[in-house]
Order: C-alpha cells, then sequence, then structure tokens
C-alpha cells in the first residue's frame, strides 16, 4: 500500500511540476483531485477494508491529497506571476490620443486666466508666491493695519476655525483668509527686499448670489524696494490690463479710495460702453471697477519687520473670476463651480492654448 501511494505521489508530483501554463495545470487538479481523480478514486475503496487498513490508507491518502494541493497552488502562483509579467513585456496601450476625440478635455476658465496672469506678470519680473489657505488672526488681519473691530473680522464676514489650543494669541485664532494679501505679509517677513510677487489663490468668505460665492479666487501683487512710487504703480497696472484685454489704447482711470493696508489707496476703472445694454470693454461713455490698489502703509511694512523710512512699495488686489467672466463673457459667478461639463465644453479652452489667447476655440 506505502509503494503504492509513494508512486502515486511521485506521479502526480512530475505532472503538476510539467505544468507550464494555467490550463496545463488546471488539467494536472483535475487528473489529481477531481470527482474522477486517482487520488479520489483511491478514497472510494476505503469502504470494502477492514478497519485498521481503512484508518491508515485514510490518513495516507488525505495527506497525499493536502500535499498535492499545496503544490497546485504554489505552482499557480508563480504561473500567474509568471503570465502577468509576460503581459506586461508585451500589451502596450497608446495614451498620445483621444480613444474619444469628441470628449476631449477642457482648461476651465480660471485655470486659463491664471496662467495668462502669470504669462504677463512675468514678463514684467515678477516672480509667483504662495501661501497657506489657512490662517491666523494675524497674518490675515492685523499685520495688514486691521484695526480691532474692523467689519472684515466679523463672523458673518470670515469663516472662523477652532482656535490651536497649542499657539496663543493671534496666532491660535485660524480662519480661512478672506484674501491673498496673507501671502504678502509672509513673504515681507521672509524675504529681504527688494521684492516683486504675485501671488494667486483660493480665498473665502461667507457670501452668495450672482456676483459673490464662499470661496472665489484672488491675484495680488506686491513690489518692495527702496525708490518705488505712485507713477511705477500706474504704469504697470496700464500695461496689465491692456495687455490681458489685448486692447492698446484701453482708457485706465484712478479713483481715491481706502484700504486698511495701503496709502494712498485707489480703484482701478477701465473705460467701456454699455450702449444698447450691453457691455463692451474699450473706449465708451462709461466706466467700469476692475481691482484696488495703493501704497504700502507703513504700518504694514512696520509689522514685517522693514524700516518704512528706508523701504516702500505698492500692492495690488482683483478677482480672478471677474476678470476672467469680463473678458471671456461669463454672466454667472456661480457657473463656475457647478461642475456643468456641458458649460465647461462652451467656455472651456483647448489644453494646448497659449496663455493669453483671446479665445477658448
Amino acid at each position: 500500500m506505502n509503494q503504492s501511494i509513494a508512486t502515486l505521489k511521485n506521479e502526480l508530483i512530475q505532472m503538476v511540476e510539467a505544468a507550464n501554463d494555467l490550463s496545463a495545470l488546471e488539467h494536472a487538479r483535475v487528473t489529481a483531485l477531481g470527482k474522477k481523480g486517482r487520488i479520489t478514486d483511491l478514497m472510494k475503496n476505503l469502504g470494502s477494508m477492514d478497519p485498521e487498513a481503512r484508518k491508515a490508507m485514510g490518513a495516507a491518502l488525505n495527506e497525499l491529497k493536502d500535499e498535492i494541493a499545496t503544490l497546485i497552488e504554489k505552482q499557480e502562483t508563480g504561473l500567474k506571476h509568471q503570465a502577468l509579467n509576460d503581459r506586461l513585456a508585451h500589451e502596450t496601450v497608446d495614451i498620445t490620443l483621444s480613444p474619444r476625440p469628441e470628449r476631449s478635455g477642457h482648461i476651465h476658465p480660471i485655470s486659463q486666466t491664471m496662467e495668462e496672469l502669470v504669462s504677463i506678470f512675468a514678463d514684467m519680473g515678477f516672480s509667483v508666491a504662495e501661501g497657506p489657505d489657512i490662517e491666523d488672526d494675524f497674518h490675515n488681519f492685523t499685520a495688514l493695519n486691521f484695526p480691532p473691530g474692523h467689519p472684515a473680522r466679523e463672523m458673518h464676514d470670515t469663516f472662523y476655525l477652532p482656535d490651536d489650543p497649542d499657539e496663543t494669541g493671534e496666532a491660535a485664532r485660524k480662519l480661512l483668509r478672506t484674501h491673498t494679501s496673507t501671502v504678502q505679509i509672509r513673504t515681507m517677513m521672509g524675504q529681504k527686499p527688494p521684492i516683486r510677487i504675485i501671488c494667486m489663490g483660493r480665498t473665502y468668505r461667507s457670501d452668495y448670489d450672482m456676483t459673490h460665492t464662499p470661496m472665489f479666487h484672488q491675484m495680488e501683487g506686491l513690489v518692495i524696494d527702496k525708490n518705488t512710487h505712485m507713477g511705477h504703480l500706474k504704469g504697470c497696472l496700464m500695461d496689465f490690463l491692456r495687455a490681458y484685454f489685448q486692447i492698446d489704447n484701453l482708457p485706465v482711470r484712478f479713483r481715491p479710495s481706502f484700504f486698511p493696508f495701503t496709502e494712498p489707496s485707489a480703484e482701478v476703472d477701465i473705460g467701456c460702453s454699455r450702449k444698447d445694454g450691453g457691455l463692451k470693454i474699450g473706449a465708451g461713455d462709461s466706466w467700469l471697477e476692475i481691482l484696488g490698489c495703493g501704497m504700502v502703509h507703513p504700518n504694514v511694512i512696520k509689522n514685517c519687520g522693514l524700516d518704512p523710512a528706508e523701504y516702500q512699495g505698492f500692492a495690488f488686489g482683483m478677482g480672478i473670476e471677474r476678470l476672467a467672466m469680463l473678458k471671456y463673457g461669463i454672466p454667472d459667478l456661480r457657473t463656475f463651480f457647478e461642475s456643468d461639463v456641458r458649460w465647461l465644453q462652451y467656455y472651456g479652452f483647448d489644453p494646448l492654448a497659449r496663455p493669453n489667447r483671446a479665445t477658448g476655440e
């Protein structure tokens, strides 16, 4: 009996090890362990044996069955691994072309406008700076010369987060930044002048209607050195607006205004026509507010560890959605964030389009 089981064992092991693919291995499994397999046939004879012989034969066959099953499982793992490697080595997918060109992707107008802004200001020597969306009270308000009790600090305008227990004072009071001016503060505190940067990103305010959303995008610019004056600010913004709207003789005017972080401050308007109820950017009989700007307040310079008697500069800020809406004729701010593919197909841009192109076709 032992000799016949040993012979069967050797035959089955050789058959399993000789299987060089999954199909051959499955054939070996059925031959050895299937309902009509060789081990199963032997087990069918156990009932005709006397108790002692049946016990010994049953134990031997179960041990053989487990051993062959383990061997088959090991062989199967190796063959599957080999099959995967062969498939990876020989199969290729061409990802250079869209399988459905009629459903190709589009660049979102916000992304396109950001690229345009970077392109224009890079030509003026500006670099791009970044900062965190979650800020503290100091960087968002105090350093920017917002006095205590200023309306912008109130809960109805600002999204406040739970205080940080590991910090104290203004650093502990966390909030979602209400403007990207916080990046200007961090840049002035971490970098020695001269400074010439733009910063772009998400900002958050508690507001929602046709022209306001709780989250929107801003772009701000900052120049700090020893000789900058208001004339430099005016020239920089006039060149930017004419380049962005691609109108060489675009009328631009500066109106006195007030911001806590600049002095003097100004609102910038561009010429437009509202004839027949429409809006056309360029020479016309009307004006349209486009951005705010001013000379950096001496208190802000001082709060960032610089000497306002030695350094001065200018800053400006604008809403990116507003710029996109005016240039590309998008009527409702909320549609920027509704994730409507049809809207994106209509207002989106070709991924290969160069920045500052006026069309998105």
